[in-house]
């Protein structure tokens, strides 16, 4: 089977459509943040800029075709996994140091949890689709 089959099928769209969402997303809210509140929390506006780079580089390597995009995807929803974690469960122990959300903070409760659900999809496709080499 060629490699770019799995990119094809509808769970593979459906997942790199939801990481470019994100991508989106966290970009315009990071974008903002920084431009227009940067001193109001510093910390948690740089952590939505990380998460906006994570996303991209999830969407890019699970779109494109190649050993080494796959890498960067593996690394991508690596990252935002430990991403996630770390800061939803810091975001919960100290609050004064989220005085305001991020896209991981709490989890990533402020958009339904899917922050939380889609490093597993990720690293579960890229599992699901690897080349066994004979």
């Amino acid at each position: 089977m060629p490699e770019s089959a799995p990119r094809r099928s509808s769970w593979g769209r459906v997942l790199i459509f939801v990481y470019a969402i994100f991508a989106i997303a966290a970009t315009g809210r990071s974008s903002y943040q920084l431009a227009t509140q940067a001193s109001d929390a510093p910390f948690p506006y740089a952590l939505s800029a990380v998460a906006a780079i994570v996303y991209i580089g999830a969407t890019l390597g699970l779109a494109r075709e190649g050993e080494g995009w796959r890498r960067v995807a593996w690394a991508a929803c690596g990252t935002e996994l430990v991403g996630v974690l770390v800061v939803g469960t810091l975001s919960v122990a100290d609050q004064e140091l989220f005085p305001d959300d991020t896209v991981w903070s709490a989890y990533g409760a402020g958009y339904g949890y899917l922050p939380l659900l889609l490093p597993f999809a990720g690293l579960a496709w890229l599992w699901r689709t690897r080349i066994t080499r004979a």
